[in-house]
């Protein structure tokens, strides 16, 4: 004599495991992007909050005019990034961007070494604050606003 289970509790047991399945899938991904997550901190918060050191974070400034320096090694450059409040040494290895020059913005992506200097994996450079795009290039500023507000379909 064996027992069926009647559909209504295999509906019930199917509905549970999902919802398992879908908590696991859940609490596994928000662990994953926790570990991967990099903080993004600027000149003056890196000097009054230092992150803990080895800590994967983004460090953004500008970079100062007479900083960038090639070592002999031809691969590895230091340069300071600073906002105006404060200033950080950056120590990178590899092949800079097109855009990284001085007085330009930048992203370095890396680790806070003990003696305080960025040790940067990876710089991003960003193009001046002036960039317009061609297409907005001559509208006012008004009509610009109004081009960008339709388009993301809110206030710019």
């Amino acid at each position: 004599m064996t027992m069926a289970i009647k559909p209504k509790h295999q509906r019930l047991v199917l509905i549970l495991i999902a919802l398992a399945a879908l908590i696991g899938a859940g609490l596994l991904a928000s662990w994953a992007l926790r570990n991967q997550a990099s903080y993004f901190f600027v000149p003056a918060q890196m000097v009054s909050e230092p992150p803990a050191v080895g800590q994967a974070i983004r460090l953004g400034g500008m970079v100062e005019k007479g900083s960038v320096k090639t070592l002999a090694d031809g691969v590895t450059t230091t340069f300071i990034v600073g906002d105006g409040k404060a200033r950080v040494p950056v120590h990178f290895a590899g092949i800079l961007p097109d855009l990284f020059v001085e007085g330009s913005g930048v992203v370095a992506e890396g680790r806070l070494s003990a003696d305080g200097t960025f040790v940067a994996d990876n710089l991003l450079a960003k193009h001046d604050e002036n960039y317009v795009p061609r297409e907005l290039k001559d509208m006012s500023e008004h009509q610009a606003r109004e081009v960008v507000a339709e388009t993301t379909g809110g206030g710019a």
